[in-house]
């Protein structure tokens, strides 16, 4: 995968999602409202250019594992291409993700106790009835179909020279690495230094992934789900245990294929927030912008508002807010 399939991508889905809109919220500080797409996250991207990619739908649909979000993008376009959705979601999905599926007419199968229970129900599942499988983060069409919003964070601010992004399996943020490879450093400003690479984290030699140049990625991770900061610490990915507040969004157990090819890259450095500096974010979110984010959705903002990452003077960041799917009553004390 590179650039090139990023944007195939975009002139795939062009109409049928939206450019979210851009909000420069302090000099060089943007915030990229993924969070107003349509399903209420990035998610659809990936959705609507696996599908648009297969062909001829087969007449069983598509079926699809998820905490939430990646189902009722599956979901939302499966109803706008006119085809049955099954999703299967685990038990720690949230109720206002559950009736968002069932308001968007899929067939929900609610079993396991984490995503990767529900996703080998879902395997069976496409097995036995030829559906289309639309994985979550660990497709190629997903990825590129992610990385369609890094395409529209240049565009939108004219370039950065970084991007803090939320990671789960991983496959947003290794869209976005690529989406934003074929970028210049943001005009008057010099590229911040790469981070020293964790041991054993190098892109193999002739990886099929191409991660380029462009600007440097902050993949971020809650403390208690850091699937891609171990995977990078082993040279492989490795499965975690998962708990937390963002656990039905971020609740990935390993890391993707694709996505640990594309975040071994020397432009990504992951950092790792608290449960309670995301529960902060998104809290400040609500009561400075009133932008009303789910725990993922706020956790690339709880890198900066935490310190876990500080932009260096005049560095131009872009935050992206990636998830709306959330009980309002709870933005507050």
């Amino acid at each position: 995968m590179d650039y090139s399939d990023v944007l195939a991508a975009a002139s795939r889905i062009d109409g049928l999602v939206l450019r979210t809109p851009v909000l420069e919220v302090s000099p060089g500080v943007f915030f990229k409202l993924e969070l107003l797409q349509h399903s209420g996250s990035f998610k659809v991207r990936g959705a609507f250019n696996r599908m648009l990619s297969a062909g001829e739908l087969p007449p069983s649909g598509v079926v699809a594992a998820s905490g939430g979000n990646h189902g009722l993008a599956v979901a939302y376009a499966a109803r706008v291409l006119g085809v049955r959705a099954e999703i299967f979601v685990p038990e720690v999905t949230s109720p206002v993700k559950v009736a968002g599926l069932e308001a968007l007419g899929a067939h929900i199968t609610q079993t396991g106790a984490i995503y990767s229970e529900a996703a080998e129900a879902a395997a069976k599942r496409a097995a036995e009835t030829g559906a289309l499988a639309v994985h979550a983060y660990d497709q190629a069409e997903v990825v590129a179909g992610q990385g369609t919003t890094g395409l529209e964070i240049v565009e939108q601010t004219g370039g950065v020279d970084t991007v803090v992004v939320a990671v789960g399996g991983g496959g947003f943020a290794a869209g976005i690495t690529l989406g934003t490879s074929g970028a210049s450093p943001s005009p008057g400003h010099t590229p911040a230094t790469p981070p020293t690479p964790v041991p054993g984290s190098a892109v193999a030699p002739g990886s099929a992934v191409t991660a380029g140049s462009g600007p440097r990625i902050i993949a971020v991770e809650p403390e208690r789900i850091p699937t891609l900061h171990e995977a990078l610490r082993a040279g492989h990915p490795v499965p975690v245990e998962v708990s937390g507040v963002a656990a039905d969004a971020l609740g990935a157990t390993k890391i993707g294929t694709i996505a640990f090819e594309v975040l071994s890259s020397p432009r990504v450095e992951s950092v790792l927030v608290t449960d309670e500096a995301i529960v902060e974010a998104r809290r400040t979110l609500w009561a400075r912008h009133r932008v009303a984010a789910e725990p993922a959705g706020a956790t690339a903002y709880a890198a900066l508002l935490s310190g876990a990452y500080t932009p260096a003077p005049g560095e131009r960041v872009a935050v992206v807010l990636c998830g709306s799917n959330t009980d309002p009553g709870t933005l507050t004390p």
